[in-house]
């Protein structure tokens, strides 16, 4: 007999490419994976693995079955969630958010989902925006919050809301004039985000654009040791405006106007097209409700 423990052992061999890691993913051991696929080759008296290869490839019937596991299991997800009550639907919710999220409204969304979902877990997990889009298209998260909106089939996209950044440094550092060309803030030591990020992403192709080199200065992926960096007088970044105000209102941090300025940056919500869940899509509509960058939740008071 079929059963879903097997079903699940092959679905997660294929999507995460090998026995230990759909062992790790399914919090059972490698030899009780083993055993599951073991059990169902004996079943259908087939192979499913290719044994002569050393990572897990599928024999053709195994791709063939592993097309059926994956679409049991999306029938058996969904069934699970159109049937259940919201106050007694038990599930895992993987949800991913970059820095700022996580730094500003995060924990507001956990407790709107959890209000309207008591029973469904949520593991959230902070990434870089293009780690998290890998992660949601190999589906090892379920819904993700990142910068930067991305128009394709295969995921759904809620828009939030937009960020505006600022070049920001230390008083001592500033220029005299309340407004410089942008290519002159190459003039400065920059401190900026990496390519894995989506806001790094569209601001060094924005400066490309523009003319600045941004070669002298440091890049981070971390947005707190991008703040604490400028507030230690290292150089410029740009920062989040809205959140990091209250360091330029008690002249903490001061900001340099540039012509033209950054471009906003916009956040979305995002999941799988094939996972259009009513679970997913009312949490869509939660984030949109509760996404408000305004404040870090590191700021005093």
């Amino acid at each position: 007999m079929l059963t879903f423990k097997q079903v699940e052992a092959v679905f997660w061999i294929v999507q995460l490419g090998s026995f230990e890691a759909a062992a790790n993913k399914l919090n059972a051991s490698q030899s009780a994976i083993s055993k599951r696929v073991q059990e169902l080759e004996q079943t259908f008296s087939l192979e499913v693995f290719d044994r002569s290869k050393r990572t897990a490839k599928l024999t053709e019937k195994g791709e063939e079955l592993y097309l059926y596991a994956k679409e049991l299991l999306e029938k058996r997800d969904e069934a699970v969630e159109r049937l259940s009550a919201k106050e007694v639907l038990v599930r895992r919710f993987r949800l991913g958010v970059t820095e700022l999220t996580a730094l500003t409204w995060l924990p507001r969304l956990v407790a709107a989902i959890k209000k309207e979902y008591p029973r469904v877990i949520v593991e959230a997990e902070v990434e870089l925006g293009a780690t998290l889009r890998e992660r949601l298209a190999a589906q090892t998260i379920d819904f993700i919050i990142v910068p930067g909106a991305s128009v394709t089939e295969r995921f759904v996209s809620t828009r939030l809301a937009f960020v505006e950044n600022a070049w920001m440094c230390v008083p001592a550092m500033a220029p005299p004039q309340k407004r410089i060309p942008l290519p002159e803030i190459s003039s400065f030591s920059l401190l900026s985000q990496g390519d894995l990020s989506g806001t790094g992403i569209t601001y060094s192709r924005f400066l490309v654009e523009h003319g600045v080199n941004a070669a002298k200065g440091f890049t981070s992926n971390n947005l707190v040791a991008q703040i604490g960096l400028t507030l230690s007088g290292i150089g410029v970044s740009y920062l989040p405006r809205e959140c990091v105000h209250y360091l330029v209102e008690d002249g903490t941090l001061q900001e340099i106007e540039t012509d033209p300025p950054l471009p906003p940056i916009e956040y979305v919500a995002m999941y799988r097209a094939d996972h259009a869940y009513a679970l997913t899509a009312k949490i869509a509509q939660l984030a949109a409700t509760h996404c408000d960058f305004s404040k870090l939740l590191l700021q005093p008071g």
